[in-house]
């Protein structure tokens, strides 16, 4: 399967109140997270309204949303944006604790990584959901 030309550029929207994790999170998926995925442009959001405008916008490919953050969490942000966004990217949840999977099914998330971060982990996954973006995308860029 062809991701298409490694040459092009995918945004990958990071969410997060803290800083650090944003940090922590742009500094693991790194400018390309594998091989054979294009290179990343890193949105970096703090707010939930900047996320809802974000993902409608239409131009996130892949969206990262730290299950902690307040007032609106990654999982209720995840939700919203998987039940309301035509064409909603895939989304990676943070989660702090194991017995937060079953909130992250809830939220229809994509893919789940645990604190404390991993960053081949995150890569990996982050890779992992390019390649699902460039697959299934419905509006041609």
């Amino acid at each position: 399967m062809s991701t298409g030309s490694t040459d092009d550029t995918m945004k990958v929207l990071v969410y997060s109140d803290n800083a650090a994790t944003r940090a922590e999170v742009s500094a693991a998926v790194g400018r390309r997270p594998a091989a054979d995925v294009p290179f990343v442009e890193i949105v970096e959001c703090a707010t939930e309204p900047k996320v809802h405008q974000w993902l409608s916008s239409g131009e996130i490919d892949v969206a990262v949303l730290d299950g902690e953050t307040q007032p609106a969490g990654g999982m209720g942000v995840s939700r919203q944006a998987k039940d309301e966004v035509y064409d909603c990217p895939p989304i990676c949840l943070i989660i702090a604790r194991r017995d937060d999977r079953w909130l992250a099914d809830w939220s229809k998330a994509d893919a789940v990584v645990p604190q404390p971060l991993e960053p081949m982990v995150l890569a990996d996954t982050v890779a992992d959901l390019m390649r699902r973006r460039s697959a299934t995308r419905l509006n041609a860029k």
